[in-house]
């Protein structure tokens, strides 16, 4: 699968910033990099085949010398699944994964993003998971496996925890964190299940 979406983006951006350097453009000086304003943005990760993610964003920058994308005044940012039938044909529909709520996020040239903070829902696990980094450390998506985070804070029907050094998979597998400083406690008189992503009442 190709990244269209990013593809199709980044050419309009490299248009924007040639455009930008013809003569009577009235720039005082040399720029390296192009914004577009009120984007819908789709990308086509190709180490994450059968994820697409998508977003609303008020302010789109590329940068073509460092390689970089940054979104600004994002809305509606989702991973979606391409639905495959048993044969493991694609059969053109698609199943909400995760949502994503960010003020600002940075793709790189492998299509993995970085914030400073992030708000993940993973949809199956009516699972929450608010992570914090910072500049030199920040909250990072890695495409084809999930994210890592200095700091995360998880709920979720059967668990809450509070997660340092966090690194979790996008099917809520904890992979590792650092136990010495971050606690977790299981609901084991949760009134609540998650069943077809949604909560629902135990029975």
């Amino acid at each position: 699968m190709q990244k269209t979406g990013l593809y199709a983006l980044l050419a309009i951006l490299i248009f924007a910033l040639i455009f930008a350097f013809l003569p009577g453009a009235g720039r005082g000086g040399p720029q390296t990099d192009a914004t577009l304003r009120g984007v819908e943005l789709r990308l086509f990760p190709s180490r994450d085949p059968d994820a697409v993610w998508s977003f609303s964003a008020q302010n789109v920058s590329s940068n073509p010398v460092s390689n970089e994308t940054v979104l600004t005044g994002i809305s509606g940012g989702k991973r979606v699944l391409k639905e495959r039938d048993a044969s493991g044909r694609l059969t053109g529909r698609e199943t909400l994964d995760a949502t994503l709520d960010a003020d600002r996020l940075t793709i790189d040239g492998q299509d993995d993003m970085t914030t400073l903070k992030a708000s993940i829902r993973l949809v199956n696990e009516c699972a929450g998971i608010v992570m914090k980094g910072t500049r030199q450390n920040p909250v990072k998506i890695e495409q084809g496996y999930g994210f890592t985070a200095p700091v995360a804070d998880i709920t979720s029907p059967f668990l809450n925890g509070h997660a340092e050094k966090l690194r979790m998979s996008f099917q809520f597998d904890l992979d590792d964190m650092d136990n010495d400083t971050s606690s977790t406690s299981l609901n084991l008189n949760a009134t609540e299940k998650c069943q077809d992503g949604r909560l629902v009442p135990t029975t």
